[in-house]
């Protein structure tokens, strides 16, 4: 379902392949010369770790930009399963190219797969309970937009993209504009045709977040009761016609996240799933011409 299918903005990954191989090859792979320059070859990459993957597109930009002659042949798609020593693909075309494309191939692979894994550990943990996991834009510099599509691959949802694609007022925009029914009236004002989302410490915010309607209303760092009051009061407005979506915001980790699923929210952000990465264990080898 996602093998294909990259988001809109996920518009910056040539540029972004093209920075990784100039910062990594340089004015040139001195090593890859050890090769005669017509020596044919075809290699394996396999994950030594069960993972779900992702990152596809990366791989074949790499390559591409590398040496057009590469093919590459994919065994599994962007949001699969896969078993410790399953193959992912196989390369085949110059030596010296697949040797040289082979670490920044790998480093995409293995970081972007990290992420769509820890997002299905989330997801796979509030399974049942009809809240979506969902990323925030704590990711690591330069890999914004694949991050996002890791988290799609994962089976977790995105958040804004960035500051240009939605409003969100959170505590430091209230206090500077003197109170949230301030911070809301103001952010109407901007007409700026993007979702307008605040963030609530308590409950009198969360209801001056519903009164003006907002698309929606994160609760940060509630008590399980108030979680819970919070979660009434917006099905509430939406039983009446309103639009508003509820979101947990503020520290949920394993341990905590299907008892505050099961208060009811829409959806629960965390910042974890992209920013404590920790990248899938991958192996290339050749394995003859």
């Amino acid at each position: 379902m996602i093998a294909g299918r990259l988001p809109v903005y996920v518009n910056d990954l040539d540029a972004v392949v093209a920075q990784a191989i100039a910062e990594d090859v340089g004015a040139c792979d001195w090593t890859a010369q050890l090769v005669p320059a017509d020596r044919q070859a075809a290699a394996r990459v396999i994950s030594r770790e069960a993972a779900v993957i992702c990152g596809q597109a990366w791989v074949d930009a790499v390559f591409a930009q590398i040496d057009r002659a590469v093919r590459v042949d994919w065994q599994v798609a962007d949001g699969e399963r896969v078993a410790p020593d399953q193959e992912l693909y196989r390369l085949h075309g110059p030596a010296r190219a697949l040797l040289t494309g082979e670490r920044t191939a790998l480093n995409f692979l293995q970081t972007l797969s990290g992420t769509a894994t820890a997002v299905r550990t989330y997801v796979d943990a509030v399974a049942g309970t009809g809240t979506a996991i969902v990323d925030t834009r704590k990711t690591l510099p330069g890999l914004r937009n694949g991050q996002k599509y890791a988290v799609l691959c994962g089976g977790g949802a995105n958040h804004r993209i960035g500051l240009y694609d939605g409003i969100l007022i959170k505590e430091n925009h209230i206090a500077a504009a003197g109170g949230i029914v301030h911070a809301i009236a103001a952010a109407r004002a901007l007409n700026a045709g993007v979702q307008l989302m605040t963030e609530a410490e308590n409950l009198d915010e969360a209801r001056a977040a519903l009164a003006a309607d907002v698309d929606l209303l994160l609760v940060d760092e509630f008590s399980d009761a108030d979680i819970r009051e919070a979660v009434r009061l917006t099905r509430a407005h939406r039983a009446a016609g309103g639009k508003t979506l509820i979101e947990y915001s503020g520290g949920a980790t394993l341990a905590t996240i299907r008892q505050l699923a099961e208060t009811g929210v829409d959806r629960i952000s965390i910042g974890a799933i992209t920013k404590h990465l920790r990248a899938i264990d991958l192996s290339m080898r050749f394995i003859g011409a």
